[in-house]
């Protein structure tokens, strides 16, 4: 099939096969992170502007190596050292350096809805980094393929996602494609960490043990302390105590689970170090396997692989005045 997207916004609205197709364009291009030179001229003469204002490690770093890999000319640009901290809005940035041709723009931005506002205004191809709460397309794909990679299927597997479901753009990427490919996902955490919405969507529990009973995959996220502008949890302490994933509780899961983290870690708080560095563990895997997603999504958005299609990219921007409302609760 041909990618008939222009941007890659967010996985709401993607279907099965979309979905599978980037898949397995991913895993097409792990081979060449193996090889003794880890270079084909794909993107050769392409040029991918990667725009953080919010911290990154694994997602920055991925885009980069993506990027070189495929012979692309990358450049980052941090909020810290832009003109917004001088006043410059959003979209007079992008617009500066869309003037500039780039062909695909990264942007990872606090407020939700940014990568919607800017795929309207500019001709590049825009990939959504990580928006305020809403979400993360990259990581929630290379979680897949870490799944599929480990247990074969996706289909039909139990997936509890523990933690701060609340503030996790993570967890909602994961959720909508996970259930589109036919997984039973269940999300765990304190009640004022679960968004009611997502009642409709999965089994929710605030027991751990619970969650985890039975499950094929755990995926924990990361406390968020830095989103939450209210008291959530009395104290991190005590989050730790009922969310914090041990050996103990794997017992539950079934015998040959996987545990998964996006990272970065917090140790004792969302995860025992027993756990993130034990056998059921995948999470290098899953930085791994972000690489081979970031150069399959820069491949099909930087090449004639795919078209424009106004009827697929409709569903993408419309969830621009969601995601907005959900921020300004």
């Amino acid at each position: 099939m041909n990618f008939s997207r222009r941007h890659l916004l967010g996985l709401e609205g993607f279907n099965r096969e979309e979905i599978l197709f980037l898949l397995d364009t991913a895993a097409s291009f792990k081979e060449i992170s193996e090889r003794e030179i880890k270079k084909v001229p794909t993107l050769r003469g392409k040029t991918v502007v990667a725009a953080f204002f919010e911290p990154s490690t694994r997602t920055r770093i991925s885009f980069e190596i993506a990027a070189k890999r495929m012979s692309a000319d990358f450049v980052s640009l941090s909020g810290s050292t832009s003109s917004a901290t001088k006043g410059e809005t959003l979209l007079d940035t992008a617009r500066n350096l869309a003037a500039m041709q780039p062909d695909i723009l990264v942007l990872r931005h606090p407020s939700a809805g940014a990568p919607h506002l800017l795929a309207q205004c500019l001709e590049c191809s825009v990939v959504n980094a990580g928006d305020g709460c809403h979400e993360h397309p990259t990581q929630a794909l290379l979680d897949l393929l870490t799944i599929r990679e480990q247990k074969g299927r996706i289909e039909g597997l139990v997936v509890a996602i523990v933690g701060d479901i609340l503030h996790s753009r993570v967890a909602r990427s994961n959720l909508y494609a996970l259930r589109t490919l036919g997984a039973e996902v269940r999300l765990v955490g304190p009640r004022t960490l679960l968004p009611p919405e997502c009642a409709a969507l999965a089994f929710t529990t605030t027991d751990l043990r619970e969650g985890v009973a039975g499950a094929d995959v755990v995926m924990l996220l990361r406390l968020q302390r830095e989103r939450q502008v209210g008291n959530f949890i009395p104290s991190v302490d005590e989050y730790a105590r009922y969310y914090c994933l041990t050996e103990a509780h794997l017992r539950l899961a079934k015998p040959d689970v996987i545990v998964m983290h996006p990272g970065p870690l917090n140790r004792g708080i969302e995860i025992s170090s027993e756990v993130a560095d034990g056998p059921y563990s995948v999470i290098l895997d899953q930085v791994a396997n972000g690489v081979a997603v970031r150069m399959a999504v820069l491949y099909l958005l930087g090449t004639g692989a795919r078209r424009a299609d106004a009827e697929t990219e409709r569903p993408q921007l419309a969830a621009i005045g969601r995601a907005r409302r959900r921020a300004s609760r």
